[in-house]
């Protein structure tokens, strides 16, 4: 998957290249932002309350195929990329950065972090995890710089007048009736994640969100 991506990038870059002050300017707000989104996924795990609809998606996936759950990951990463054509998103460095960051993030977090009994502990990681993921995605995205598979649709639909709060709802729920029919597992955590990850990209978007590269 991420040598599709590079390659996708590459082209994309060489016809609409970034000015080298912006990319210093923007660069380390794409990497911090994915740095955080990995923590908030760690956070999400840790919590064994549920996953989020995304990944409950893959889990069903790979229940079916008996395919690994990261190797599905990637799979369906690059099966929906097509519907990124007619939303007219491009290929940017921020989603090679997306594919390689966040897992390598999760890898290293995931092992460290307390392991919590408590309810109480159990909630807030998962509350700390969607908080941190939200604002991850206004520093990511807002960065301009590409966003991952995912997170393109929703831009994509954005630029078609729809709200990030609407489309990533919309999304969200998609995701999540075609893992449970897959067989994937859902849990409190996930009804977490689904009301209340629209609304607060929405919100850190708006907030942290550079200006739109001005490009050809």
């Amino acid at each position: 998957m991420v040598a599709v991506l590079a390659a996708l990038a590459t082209v994309s870059l060489y016809r609409y290249p970034v000015p080298l002050h912006e990319l210093r300017r923007r660069l380390p707000r794409c990497v911090s932002g994915l740095a955080l989104f990995g923590i908030g996924v760690s956070l999400f795990f840790a919590s064994h309350l549920g996953t989020g609809p995304w990944d409950v998606l893959h889990a069903g996936i790979a229940k079916r195929t008996g395919l690994d759950v990261g190797l599905v990951n990637n799979l369906v990463g690059i099966a929906i990329l097509p519907l990124w054509i007619p939303l007219r998103e491009r290929v940017g460095i921020g989603t090679v950065l997306n594919a390689l960051e966040i897992g390598l993030v999760v890898d290293f977090v995931k092992p460290r972090l307390p392991d919590v009994s408590s309810l109480a502990l159990r909630l807030a990681y998962a509350v700390s995890g969607l908080v941190a993921i939200s604002v991850a995605s206004g520093l990511y995205i807002g960065a301009g710089l590409g966003t991952g598979p995912r997170d393109g649709i929703m831009i994509g639909l954005k630029r078609l007048g729809i709200s990030v709060r609407a489309a990533r709802t919309l999304i969200e729920i998609i995701t999540l009736v075609l893992g449970l029919a897959l067989g994937g597992a859902v849990g409190f955590g996930t009804a977490l994640f689904l009301v209340g990850i629209g609304p607060l990209v929405q919100i850190a978007l708006k907030r942290l969100a550079l200006p739109p590269l001005t490009r050809p």
